[in-house]
């Protein structure tokens, strides 16, 4: 689902106008991201929770060349789905669906 398509979800539900659909989600996510900008923690009982964390700068192994390099600081959004939304989206549908795409973890053989 992308945004269109959650414009029209909102829009369909809410029995509103796609233009204040739209209106209404541009300005959630602006109030989103205000407030975490301003490191405040956004929690939607039921749905879930969005704050802020920091990431201290540590090394890493570029995959391709296989040298270390060197991974900045950074602060990033986390986020912890509520019990509801967990619980709603743990059926046994999706868990069969989910598992048919799942891939096969490539044979790892060691080096002597």
């Amino acid at each position: 689902m992308n945004k269109g398509d959650l414009i029209d979800k909102i829009a369909e539900k809410a029995g509103m106008k796609k233009a204040d659909a739209t209106a209404a989600l541009n300005a959630t996510l602006e109030a989103i991201t205000e407030a975490l900008k301003g490191g405040e923690k956004i929690t939607l009982v039921g749905f879930g929770s969005l704050d802020v964390a920091y990431r201290a700068a540590r090394k890493g192994i570029n995959p391709s060349t296989q040298k270390e390099i060197k991974i900045g600081d950074k602060v990033t959004v986390k986020f912890k789905a509520g019990k509801e939304l967990a619980a709603s989206v743990d059926n046994k549908t999706l868990k069969a669906n989910l598992k048919k795409d799942e891939k096969k973890p490539a044979k790892v053989t060691k080096k002597k």
